[in-house]
């Protein structure tokens, strides 16, 4: 079965939404508990939600369970959104997903609720105590915040990365991108599939000579002509993704960073389009819900 998706927006598939964040409701304690009466709210457990028939599985809010609750936000008609962070229930046809499996099929609005959600989960995770001071802290600014028990305050960080379709430049079937496959890519589904070249910025460093960088680091291969293509959230655990193509010789020898990179090699146009065709399966790429599969397509459409 063909994994082409539709060009309906030109932008990676979890950079659209339609959700309204009004964050000046997050310290308004009387205008959220109103809102909760009328809410709809979307259970997370880790990095699950629970999916039935092509969409999120929202709760009213007199069915959600108890947990930590998130104001999310609003949609363009004002119907109030939250997460409540607990252990799914049995839900007939329901399923539990992640983004990796399902971000790719969901509307502007349901793809901001989720990726909002798991990266707050995360992050709520991560920081049960201060790095101030060890003491535990509790959510507070409705779920966007965690407080200690000295008032010092923590907000959600994100951290950037960048991620890159290193290409030869070459027009046609018979242009080339060099993917590389991760070392750390052990699972059965994994074992042959192969990606854009990524990593994340460093301290005092732009995301473009991040790029620079990181492919010298990992493949030995130096780039020229990088363009910034766009951005898209992944919460695992909270990274900002910057997409970025460049231009290599595919000429110049491909020197792996074997702790980090287990093979890298170039592909054809041809054979990368065969793939995402399901005319060919002897290697795997990205999950269609990633900044990396975008930035294949772009390169398979001449954007590159």
């Amino acid at each position: 079965m063909s994994q082409e998706p539709s060009r309906e927006a030109d932008v990676p598939p979890l950079s659209r939404t339609a959700l309204q964040r009004v964050a000046h409701r997050r310290t308004d304690s009387d205008w959220l508990a109103e809102a909760w009466k009328r809410a709809k709210v979307l259970v997370v457990d880790g990095v699950n939600a629970l999916f039935a028939g092509g969409r999120l599985v929202l709760l009213d809010s007199a069915d959600a369970p108890d947990g930590d609750r998130i104001f999310l936000g609003e949609d363009e008609d004002g119907a109030a959104y939250f997460a409540v962070l607990a252990p799914l229930a049995d839900v007939e046809g329901a399923r539990p997903a992640t983004i990796r499996e399902i971000g790719h099929e969901l509307d502007a609005l349901e793809g901001g609720l989720l990726i909002t959600a798991i990266a707050l989960a995360n992050w709520h995770g991560r920081h049960q105590f201060s790095p101030r001071d060890g003491e535990p802290t509790i959510p507070t600014e409705a779920g966007w915040a965690r407080v200690g028990k000295g008032g010092d305050m923590h907000w959600p960080r994100t951290d950037p990365a960048v991620i890159m379709l290193v290409h030869d430049g070459t027009p046609g079937e018979e242009g080339r991108c060099l993917l590389g496959h991760n070392a750390a890519w052990t699972s059965p589904g994994w074992v042959r599939r192969y990606s854009c070249l990524a990593g994340f910025v460093e301290a005092g460093e732009s995301a473009e000579a991040a790029v620079v960088r990181e492919v010298g680091e990992e493949v030995g291969v130096r780039v020229t002509r990088l363009r910034y293509v766009g951005s898209q959230s992944w919460p695992y655990p909270g990274s900002l993704m910057l997409g970025f193509t460049a231009q290599a010789d595919p000429e110049e020898p491909v020197r792996v960073d074997e702790d980090e990179i287990a093979s890298a090699r170039w592909f054809t146009r041809a054979e990368v389009r065969g793939v995402l065709n399901g005319e060919r399966s002897d290697f795997g790429l990205p999950m269609a819900s990633s900044i990396a599969y975008f930035l294949l397509n772009e390169w398979l459409a001449g954007n590159a």
